[in-house]
């Protein structure tokens, strides 16, 4: 099954990158909405929420945001 690479950027740094990402859910101005390995690449802007994404080794996991821009482009989603 093919998964996902999630990497989360500061202006700064990487704060986070995680290989193995199975599916993760974030919140735009238009509501909530779900990423999967085989969705279409896409665009979306990030309002303040809750960014969670699964990992096998993990589990489910949790990172608050403040905002920002989402990018998906194949499994890479940064």
């Amino acid at each position: 099954m093919p998964l996902m690479t999630l990497k989360v950027l500061l202006p700064f740094a990487v704060f986070a990158e995680e290989d193995q990402v199975a599916r993760m859910v974030v919140e735009t101005a238009q509501g909530a909405f779900g990423l999967l390995p085989q969705r279409l690449d896409c665009v979306a802007s990030l309002v303040p929420g809750i960014l969670s994404f699964e990992v096998e080794a993990q589990g489910e996991v949790f990172l608050a945001l403040d905002e920002g821009v989402l990018v998906k482009t194949g499994p890479d989603v940064v």
